[in-house]
């Protein structure tokens, strides 16, 4: 990413379909509730700036970097993120369901209730998220990294997850746990999937019985 960056304005750089953004920062705008189809990032740097209920539609991200921004409830479509970094930022509500994500960071997200069903995620991390309720159903995890996030209820029915990893994470009451074959858990994570993974196979764990 380029190390001078122009701030971006309103009107003149608002989203539009077909929009071609290069090397804007966007500090502290109001991005919210727009319907984009079709626009391309590259160089850009989100920063302060709020995208909450906007919706994106084979949208691109290249060498982008999004902090403290809010993302909730955004929509996005048959878009891509490669080489971008997200941090310290509200997620919650999210839907990038049938996506594509090559080399990306999520760190100090809240991710709450954030939706990635059919999308294929390659050389990708969160880091320190908050990740309960997150839906991964039938996506591609193979080789990601999960490392100190709480995924308490996340469901990842039907997901690849040859070669995940996951390190310091809680996976309290998880969905489709039979998912994780193939990945690598801690020990003391390992713990936490116990009672899942004895329903899923249809053993009552009883502390009375005989």
């Amino acid at each position: 990413m380029p190390k001078t960056l122009v701030d971006a304005v309103l009107p003149e750089h608002d989203l539009d379909d077909e929009g071609a953004y290069l090397s804007l920062r966007f500090a502290g705008l109001d991005l919210t509730s727009r319907q984009v189809n079709a626009a391309e990032f590259e160089g850009c740097r989100f920063v302060d700036a709020r995208l909450s209920g906007t919706r994106l539609r084979r949208t691109r991200f290249l060498d982008v970097a999004v902090e403290r921004s809010d993302l909730s409830n955004l929509r996005a479509e048959s878009s891509t993120m490669n080489r971008v970094q997200v941090a310290g930022s509200r997620l919650t509500g999210m839907v990038w369901s049938e996506c594509a994500f090559r080399d990306v960071t999520f760190e100090g997200c809240r991710a709450d209730l954030a939706d990635f069903r059919f999308s294929v995620f390659k050389d990708s991390v969160f880091r320190d998220c908050k990740l309960t309720e997150t839906n991964f159903h039938n996506a591609d995890l193979r080789g990601v990294r999960f490392e100190e996030c709480d995924l308490t209820g996340a469901q990842f029915s039907g997901a690849q997850m040859s070669g995940a990893r996951f390190a310091d994470c809680v996976l309290l009451g998880i969905g489709g746990v039979t998912s994780l074959r193939g990945s690598t858990i801690r020990s003391r994570d390992a713990l936490g999937l116990a009672h899942t993974l004895a329903g899923a196979l249809g053993i009552t764990v009883d502390d009375d019985a005989p």
